[in-house]
């Protein structure tokens, strides 16, 4: 996460304390945003670099974390909002509570979108929205080959428009993309035929 988005976070969870009548005092605003601005400053001298952060979990931990982060998402929610949400008012997180007790806020604070791209295959649990910077591959519009004239090459863009398309008992997904150029893309099939051709911003040397 960027500073910028790691203090939405925390804006967010202090609002959610607002609402829960658990307010926070200003001192502890201050301690937690520092901390967080801290591990940030870890991450981004090499700490996030390491590794990917899901590769550390156990394979039951992945699958319910993995399947936490679908129902979030599933429900409009952003995942790790939720998880702050909680700690901060000290809220049970069920089948996740492990994130906390045994990974913490720094663990947490590692983990980028361009972690979940290795495990793609549990149905894409974090899902696209519009707003979202990803990076599409080149053969989505030619014909690309391995050791042909024209190899794979990644340009960033950005999601303006996710469309899900249903018919009788099928269904797809169709996004459509802006390039930094202010050409605009249609992927059909983005989840269903398409995965191959995109991928989420590659940020850190694991991804």
């Amino acid at each position: 996460m960027t500073p910028d988005e790691i203090e939405t976070a925390m804006l967010a969870a202090f609002s959610s304390c607002d609402a829960a009548s658990c307010p926070l005092t200003d001192t502890q605003k201050q301690i937690l945003l520092r901390l967080v601005e801290q591990i940030q400053g870890n991450s981004t001298s090499g700490m996030a670099n390491i590794a990917n952060p899901l590769d550390e979990l156990t394979p039951e931990e992945l699958e319910a974390f993995l399947q936490f982060v679908k129902d979030e998402e599933q429900r409009n929610r952003t995942w790790k909002v939720q998880l702050l949400n909680d700690w901060l008012l000290e809220n049970d997180s069920g089948k996740v509570q492990f994130i906390r007790q045994r990974y913490g806020l720094q663990w947490l604070n590692r983990v980028e979108a361009c972690h979940f791209d290795k495990y793609s295959y549990f149905e894409d649990a974090l899902k696209l929205r519009v707003g979202d910077r990803i990076e599409v591959s080149n053969a989505l519009w030619e014909w690309v080959q391995e050791d042909g004239p024209c190899q794979r090459e990644w340009f960033p863009c950005m999601v303006i428009q996710v469309e899900e398309i249903s018919e009788r008992n099928d269904s797809s997904t169709n996004c459509v993309v802006r390039f930094f150029n202010g050409a605009e893309y249609e992927i059909q099939g983005i989840y269903e035929w398409n995965r191959y051709n995109w991928r989420w911003p590659q940020k850190s040397k694991e991804c």
